[in-house]
This record gives structure tokens, C-alpha cells and sequence, in this order.
């Protein structure tokens, strides 16, 4: 299976808990931290939640 990395480049501060809770188990939550996942139909969907504060490249 394919893997993807995922990039954090925008804060969470003044986003809704959700968004925020999905950023921490992406094991996100810093700036410029990066984390590499299959790419499953579950993490497309949380990665899609928060696609404006977040990169994503295929590795």
C-alpha cells in the first residue's frame, strides 16, 4: 500500500475541537512536523478535514 507524508504548516489555535483532535491523531501538533501513513480511506478522510493546515506528498 501507498504511503503518504503529512506535513503540519498552519497553527490550530482558534479551529474547532474536531479539527484540533484530528490534527493530534494524525500525531500532528506542531508546525513543520511531518508524519508518514498508509494511505487508507481513513486518513484520506481526516487528512481532507484539515487540508488547510496541512501538506501531503506521496513518499
Amino acid at each position: 500500500m501507498a504511503k503518504i507524508k503529512i506535513t503540519q504548516v498552519k497553527s490550530t489555535i482558534d479551529r474547532p475541537k474536531d479539527q484540533k483532535g484530528t490534527i493530534t491523531a494524525l500525531g500532528l501538533g506542531k508546525i513543520n512536523k511531518s508524519v508518514v501513513h498508509e494511505a487508507t480511506p481513513q486518513i484520506h478522510g481526516m487528512v481532507k478535514k484539515v487540508n488547510h493546515l496541512v501538506t501531503v506528498e506521496e513518499v
